[in-house]
Formats: structure tokens, sequence, C-alpha cells
């Protein structure tokens, strides 16, 4: 990846980008595209994780030194710092390439509510590319960037990631900082990325997300699934034609393949909140955002149409009306967690079709409501979501699906999204932030093994296999159910095989404090002489316990003891 990139391949890749951009004829996915000398120069100074990625940020997020515009000319003015999630990226050794067009002021789930040009989808140019990050998407589906930033309030990080065939990871809001972004609802705005593959996407993250959020993160947040994670579904799918759906019961029957345990739900609890989010009060926080600048504004500042009838709209609330409609969304969340009580995640399509430009243009208010059927109670909620790739529709359309979680389950979104997608397992996007603490085992924990419930119940991460260093005896203990004592020795010591777990400070607090006699947590030290947290055995207890250090691990002695 990155990492790998030599200063000659970046240079190539860098030259092969403007030339496609310039022969793409796509004029409108970027509002500012930086001169490609000073990319190119940035990218030979640049160091860090993310070298060699090229970063489009959407234009409503700051790059000092750019215009921010958020899609409105009279708006625009120049920022001398960048937004810390920009800042964090480019610390890392990522390249901004230039600024790209959105839905004006973040308000829009259709890429086309822009004096800079409706963005069209990068495969039928005759479609819509999904909004308001629709620069940002398109960018990455044809090729212009590795990753870009977005931002979501009812959908913008996850509907054009779904349209565009790409991934789009949604945070939980407020742990990736909103600071030097243009707020749309600031209650429930989030930046969010976009990238080709879940592998870069989740890179992304971890950095953006490692900078002064607003939110932190709890001790006790899950990094994985269960082994077999319950998954809901929703029982009805409106909006969506006999493709679509058909192309949503191949992602089910793709999650039944991976071993999801598919469960259906009644969907009106979280229908009615998206309703809330466009056709009540909640709006107003449009009007705080920008309200007082649309209602100035000349004929020159290039406001959209629009966009300017539902900002102007959303100031006619009173404070009531927001207050009411705050209480409504509290019970409809309170209803909604109730009803995926025991699932890890909840799998929706991401958007219900792909609209034509020309579908657009007839009747904009009406398609954009439909576009956010199965995004818009996401943040209201307090979820975090993925948005992957889930194949294609009959028709030709790029089809996707979401996974959502509640808050702070993100490492759980990562896991079963590397599930479905077959993507290589690894560290979520999260761990880098919520400062997680490895665990070595070696018996009744072990991976298959009766007791590894109480680490994967923990939303505990299977890390891999490790050996000890050549200091340990191993011991079967007389307990039930059978485990090992492992037991650091001064002499005759050999090398025993465990697992290693990555799992929340708090897990790890509550083994700690019910554990059993004669088991221990101590420091265990590994044969690159590097040291864990791991299972012991008080020295005692071994006394009359059969040793097994020959076998070199518990599974191995397992299995000849059958024999």
């Amino acid at each position: 990846m990155s990492e790998l990139a030599s200063e000659s391949s970046v240079m190539t890749r860098v030259s092969e980008i403007y030339r496609a951009i310039a022969d793409s004829g796509r004029t409108e996915v970027f509002i500012h595209l930086r001169a490609q000398d000073d990319v190119e120069r940035d990218c030979q100074r640049a160091t860090g994780p993310l070298v060699g990625l090229v970063l489009a940020v959407k234009d409503n997020v700051d790059v000092a030194g750019l215009p921010t515009t958020a899609a409105c000319p009279g708006f625009s003015y120049l920022p001398d710092a960048d937004a810390p999630a920009v800042a964090a990226l480019k610390a890392a050794g990522a390249v901004v390439i230039g600024k790209t067009n959105l839905d004006q002021f973040a308000t829009g789930l259709v890429g086309t509510r822009s004096p800079y040009g409706a963005v069209r989808d990068s495969r039928r140019p005759d479609h819509i590319s999904g909004g308001s990050s629709s620069g940002s998407a398109v960018a990455v589906a044809l090729g212009f960037a590795d990753i870009a930033i977005g931002t979501d309030t009812a959908g913008s990080g996850r509907v054009p990631a779904g349209l565009q065939g790409v991934v789009g990871i949604k945070p939980t809001v407020g742990v990736v900082s909103t600071a030097g972004v243009v707020p749309a609802c600031a209650s429930y705005d989030c930046v969010t990325v976009f990238a080709a593959d879940l592998h870069t996407a989740q890179a992304a993250m971890a950095v953006m997300s490692a900078g002064a959020p607003q939110r932190g993160w709890p001790s006790d947040a899950p990094l994985a699934a269960p082994p077999v994670p319950r998954v809901a579904i929703p029982d009805r799918l409106p909006e969506l034609d006999a493709a679509w759906r058909d192309a949503f019961d191949a992602a089910v029957g793709r999650a039944r393949e991976v071993g999801f345990e598919i469960v259906t739900v009644e969907m009106e609890t979280f229908f009615a909140a998206a309703d809330l989010l466009y056709n009540g009060a909640l709006v107003a926080e449009r009007w705080d955002a920008v309200g007082e600048f649309v209602s100035e504004a000349g004929t020159d500042a290039g406001l959209d149409p629009t966009v300017a009838a539902i900002v102007t709209a959303a100031g006619t609330h009173s404070a009531a009306d927001l207050l009411r409609d705050r209480r409504r969304v509290d019970e409809l969340r309170r209803a909604a967690d109730e009803v995926l009580a025991g699932c890890a995640a909840l799998l929706v399509p991401t958007a219900p079709g792909h609209p034509t430009l020309a579908e657009v243009a007839a009747d904009p208010v009406a398609v954009n409501t439909r576009m956010g059927r199965y995004t818009n109670f996401c943040n209201l909620f307090d979820m975090c979501a993925i948005a992957i790739p889930a194949g294609t529709v009959a028709d030709g359309a790029q089809f996707g699906v979401t996974l959502l979680a509640p808050a702070f389950h993100d490492g759980v979104l990562a896991d079963l999204a590397a599930r479905f997608a077959s993507a290589p397992p690894g560290a979520s996007w999260i761990e880098p932030s919520c400062a997680p603490v490895e665990l070595a085992v070696f018996g009744a924990h072990l991976r298959g093994q009766p007791l590894d419930h109480q680490l994967t119940g923990r939303g505990a991460r299977w890390a891999g296999e490790l050996k000890t260093a050549p200091r340990y005896r191993l011991y079967a203990l007389d307990t039930a159910p059978p485990k090992p004592g492992l037991v650091r020795v001064a002499d005759d010591g050999a090398t025993i095989l465990g697992e290693r777990w990555v799992l929340s400070r708090a897990a790890l607090g509550e083994f700690l404090d019910q554990l059993p006699a004669p088991m221990t947590l101590g420091k265990v030290e590994l044969e690159d002489g590097t040291w864990i947290t791991g299972f012991g055995c008080d020295h005692v207890a071994p006394a009359d316990a059969r040793d097994i250090t020959s076998y070199g691990g518990w599974v191995a002695a397992q299995v000849r003891s059958d024999r």
C-alpha cells in the first residue's frame, strides 16, 4: 500500500491522475483543483503511513490556502488553517489534490444542487452521483483520488458511496472533529471518508479520528462482532423496485454465506425518524448554520433555488417546535434500541434506486426525499455506519448496502464489513483512538475452546497466534472446564503456543475482577522479547498437575491425549 510507494511511483500516479482528469471532461467534480506541480512538490516532501495517497476534500471542509465555498460562490472564504481531519491526513502523508463539488451547503442527497454543475454518475453520466458528498465519491470512483473526505448528516457520506460502488465510513457522531466544517445540522454532522476498498478507508479514518474529537471513546467499546453475529434486515423495503429488491436479497444471501444470522425487524420506528429530519423542526439547524447568509444574499451569490427554499423554510420553526421534535426523536431512538436488542447490526440498502438527472430535475424534492429512506435516521439515533459495495442491479447500476450499529460500535461494523467483503481481518480504525489492550491466552479462552465466549461476548478481536519466550512450563489443571496453567521458570523452560486477543480496558478489568484461583493475569514474555498481558498460574497450583509442556500448547495436548 502507501508505505511501499516509491517517489517515482507516486509521481507517475499523480501524472496519471491529472491526465485522467483532463481527458475525462468531468469538470463538475472539482470546484478547486490544485496545480500539478504543487501536488507533486507536496508528494516529494510527504512522510507518514499514508504516503502515496492522493486526497480530495469536500468543499465544505477547510483546507488552508484553498477557498471554502460550500458550493456557493457568494459564501466563499479563504481559511488560514486546515480542518483537524484534513490536517491529520496531511500529517500522515496524504496530499490534497483539490476541493470537490457538493449539494450546496450539504443540503441534498442527489449531487445536482450546485452552481458548479450537477455531479454525474461515474459510470452512467445521465444518472445522478448521489450527494451531498457527490464530487468526493465520484473522484474516488473515477480514480482521481485514493481517498476523499465527505460529510454526513442525513446520508451524504453513504448514498454517493452506494451509487458509486465505493466504501463510505460514517463514524459515531463526534469521534472525528467537525471543526473547520461548514455546518449543515451541527448536532448531527459527521466527517466521513471514501475509498475504493475497506482497508484504505479504515487507514484514513484511523488517522482522522486520532485528533481532538468532540466525544471520547468509552472504556468498554467493543472491537469486533461475535463469531455468529445476529444481523437485522427490514421487514419491508419501501421505495425499492423489483430489480433492487433482488439485489438486496442477493446481499442478504451473501451475509448468510459468511456466517451472519439474519433476523427480520419492523422498520416503522426508523422510517418515522427519517421523516422527522426533513419534515419536522430539526431542519431549523440549517437556518442556524447559513440562514442569515441566505436571507441577505443577492442574486449574484449563486444560491441554488431548491437549497435556498429549504433553508428559508427552516427559519419558520419555533424553539418549542424544535424541542418537541427532539423529544420525539429520543422516544423513537429508545423504541429502535428495543427493536435491535440482541442484534450486532442492521443491514439495509444504501439507496433505494438510482434516479436520472432528468428525474431529479422534474421533481427535485420528492426524489431527494426518497434517496434518504434508509439513511436519514442514522445520525438522529446516534448510530455509526459503513456503506460497502454489493454488486450491481440488472440495469447496470451499482448496488450497495449499509451496516449500522449503536454509537461506539464502529469496531463491530468494521469486523462485519470485512467479513461481508471477504477482506483480510485486522485492526479496526477505532483502535488507535480508544487505546485497547492486548491479552495473551493459552487454554480455555483460545478460539474454539469452551471459554472463548468470555472474550467474544465482550467485543474482543482475535489477532492471531503467538509464542512465548522459551522460559515457560505448561500444566493441565484439575478445573472445570479443564484449563492449563502457564508458569514462568528459571531453568528448563520451553516455548508455548497461544493466541493474541485485543479488547477494551473495561473488558480486561472484568477479567481481572472475575478471575478464579489459581489463574492470574500478569506479563508474559514473547518469543521476540516483547512482553504482553496474559493468563498465568500461581506457582503453587501445578504441584499435583500434569506437566504438558512437551506438547507445545493446550490444543495439541488435548488432541494427543484423546488418541
